[in-house]
């Protein structure tokens, strides 16, 4: 089995069509077809069931698609390496990162790297929660960050970054006479929410928040990142949720951030790693977040009783 064979798969998986696959991949479908017949001649079992109206993966090919975009990933990240090596970097680390970080934080870390030590190459994947825990698993990731600590055994989830839970406001919407809003005057609104298989952890914590109001919630929209949702908020299709820290970042005009009333509502970040001994480069990348998390942004035990 070659690569080609399996880049050729994974164009017919992805399409689930031969026509437009052919096509993808700049070749005639005639050929195509025979590369197909001669993996699955190779494998000995079926990928693909094939009839005149579909195509359609069979579970050999669902669990080959999986194992071919990992092989790929490896290949991609030996590339990346050696192109590192050529360019001068004794080291790299790759971050991987979920649910959106704050670019001010993020900034500030990657500045502290790059000025104590400019020859590690810091490489940042931004993906899914599901997808940052699986690449760790498989090697693909030396850390993450994410707003989920949702993790299996023999991963450790550990919180540095702390954000208040803010209201995305349309200006001069009714809401913004309150100077914190409460959560059950927002309800009565129509919310433009994330996707939760785009922003999982975040999606978890905004879902205990907002599962305190017995309320049917309106959903305007679901959107997979904050910039749509800033723009659907300011057209005023709905009110959204997110951390203060991203939404002034955007510093948008037409949308005004409120807090919530009560207790002060957090958005937690956690650093995501194995639970093995970390290299001394990863440690010390460890070792740059955690005195940037100050005492006083730590929730109090009401707090955390509130996202808990």
């Amino acid at each position: 089995m070659e690569l080609r064979h399996l880049r050729c798969f994974i164009a017919v998986a992805e399409e689930l069509h031969f026509a437009r696959a052919a096509v993808r991949l700049h070749i005639e479908q005639s050929p195509l077809s025979r590369i197909i017949k001669e993996l699955e001649y190779r494998l000995g079992v079926q990928l693909f069931e094939r009839t005149t109206r579909r195509t359609r993966l069979t579970w050999a090919g669902e669990v080959l698609l999986e194992e071919a975009r990992r092989v790929f990933a490896v290949v991609d990240q030996a590339k990346a390496s050696v192109k590192s090596a050529a360019a001068g970097y004794r080291g790299r680390l790759r971050v991987a990162l979920s649910d959106g970080i704050p670019q001010s934080r993020l900034a500030t870390l990657l500045a502290q790297c790059r000025e104590q030590e400019p020859e590690v190459e810091i490489c940042l994947s931004e993906v899914t929660f599901t997808e940052q825990v699986r690449g760790l698993n498989d090697d693909l990731f030396d850390i993450g960050f994410a707003q989920s600590d949702d993790v299996n055994e023999g991963f450790v989830a550990e919180p540095v970054w702390f954000d208040p839970l803010v209201v995305a406001v349309p200006a001069r919407h009714p809401l913004l006479t309150y100077r914190r809003v409460p959560l059950d005057e927002v309800v009565r609104y129509p919310l433009v929410l994330c996707d939760p298989q785009v922003c999982e952890g975040f999606w978890q914590q905004l879902q205990r928040v907002l599962s305190t109001v017995d309320t049917r919630l309106t959903i305007a929209d679901r959107v997979p990142t904050l910039n749509l949702m800033m723009a659907l908020v300011a057209a005023g299709y709905g009110l959204g949720f997110s951390s203060l820290a991203r939404i002034t970042e955007l510093n948008n005009p037409d949308v005004v951030a409120r807090q919530l009333e009560g207790s002060p509502t957090t958005l937690t970040t956690y650093l995501i790693q194995r639970e093995t001994e970390p290299s001394e480069q990863l440690r010390r990348f460890i070792d740059r977040i955690r005195p940037a998390v100050d005492p006083a942004l730590l929730p109090t035990q009401t707090q955390r009783e509130d996202i808990a």
